[in-house]
């Protein structure tokens, strides 16, 4: 009996590959409720998980600017890209855990390990020295945690490879411009509108929630459009609007960011009477000292002499990049599902996650590093050209970006 319930736990939870017991049959009424019921607990799983990631993404920058004061730009990049490689280097293991063992302990372990890592996070302040460090660890262990548990699976036959490695590098594209995005928008607004950390938080934390809602809305939009003009069409214009929305975020003008010259202040001796001097005194005491100055820091050169993103600017491109990034992540998922085929895709969407993982890995480290040297104009130029390839490459391979039933003659496309 042990050995049927093991069995009955490492079983897909649609039921629909052979050697399966319920293959070839009907499904039963209980079986349906069981796995609907499954499925709605997965659904309230990852909405909360992607709450607690929004959450905590947005107030990464200014909680690693408080617990260290050595930490920069470059750093956050790491810090961001170490959740994800925690994940993708986590994710095999449990993969082949649930593949031999029953599901519930992989998952017990993730959510033990994820609970762990998020009160190491929460309590990173607290070391006297070396406080970057241990939200680094902390950040990689929480992803180690988040790991997806899918089973790996035997891959199919007869599947067009030009079009499944296709569709891992527009992904791994997709999820590469959005990580750098969501990595930037904090040190980005700080620096261009002279916001303060609570600031910040607050205001992209609401950028982002509008985001989510916007999203909804494209994505029961595009569940109809597709029906009439097709998955490929959907995902090129997807990415014509992502190009779009960081063409529009390139600085332009002559108006230049407020510039953070606090440190220069500090270096100076500034030729004040006695009066100003006592008069600084009385105040010294009912100031905040651990309020941070705002604005552009003139460490970073390029504040010199990169105009500033205007507000409005900034928005516009959030809404298109809004619109574009649900829609091709949607559609990747969609024409990769239908290119493998009605057999278990296990290994091959692994693959997919780990394309995904990477890009989350490289997206970060490669914005904080352009945009501390170099600054926006430069960072969004790259990307603009990233985002052209990308497309050039779709419409290299748009043809064979079919279903397998099409492509095999079941049904006609």
């Amino acid at each position: 009996m042990a050995g049927l319930r093991i069995d009955s736990e490492q079983e897909p939870l649609l039921g629909d590959t052979p050697g399966n017991r319920e293959w070839d049959i009907l499904e039963t009424e209980e079986h349906y409720k069981s796995r609907w019921r499954s499925i709605r607990i997965l659904y309230l799983t990852m909405f909360l998980s992607s709450v607690g990631f929004s959450i905590v993404i947005m107030s990464i920058w200014p909680y690693l600017q408080k617990i260290d004061q050595t930490a920069d730009a470059s750093f956050l990049g790491w810090v961001i890209a170490s959740y994800s490689l925690g994940q993708m280097v986590a994710s095999p293991i449990f993969g082949f855990w649930s593949n031999y063992r029953p599901r519930k302990e992989p998952l017990i372990v993730s959510i033990f390990i994820s609970v762990a890592a998020n009160c190491l996070y929460a309590y990173v302040h607290i070391p006297a020295s070396h406080n970057k460090y241990y939200m680094l660890i902390a950040r990689g262990l929480v992803g180690f945690g988040a790991a997806s548990t899918d089973e790996v699976q035997v891959p199919q036959e007869n599947i067009d490879q030009v079009a499944v490695v296709a569709i891992n590098v527009l992904f791994f594209v997709i999820l590469f411009i959005f990580a750098l995005f969501e990595t930037i928008i904090t040190p980005l607004t700080m620096d261009m509108y002279a916001w303060t950390q609570e600031q910040a938080v607050l205001y992209d934390g609401i950028i982002l929630a509008a985001l989510g809602i916007e999203a909804v809305v494209i994505l029961l939009g595009v569940k109809l459009l597709s029906r009439k003009i097709g998955e490929r069409a959907i995902l090129l214009g997807g990415l014509i609007v992502v190009w779009v929305g960081f063409f529009i975020l390139l600085p332009w003008g002559n108006q230049f960011p407020k510039i953070q010259w606090e440190d220069l202040h500090n270096n100076s001796i500034p030729n004040t009477t006695f009066g100003e001097i006592i008069i600084g005194l009385w105040k010294s005491p009912m100031e905040d000292h651990n309020e941070r100055p705002t604005g552009c820091p003139i460490e970073q050169a390029w504040c010199l002499y990169t105009p500033v993103i205007h507000l409005a600017q900034f928005l516009t491109s959030v809404v298109l990049i809004g619109i574009g990034y649900p829609v091709c992540n949607l559609m990747s998922y969609t024409l990769y599902s239908k290119i493998l085929g009605p057999k278990p895709q296990g290994v091959y969407m692994g693959w997919l996650t780990a394309s995904g993982s990477g890009a989350r890995i490289l997206g970060p480290v490669f914005i904080s590093q352009v945009y501390a040297h170099w600054g926006p104009r430069w960072a969004f130029c790259l990307v603009c050209g990233i985002v052209v390839l990308t497309i050039i490459l779709l419409g290299v391979v748009y043809k064979r970006l079919i279903a397998f039933s099409v492509r095999y003659g079941r049904i006609q496309e």
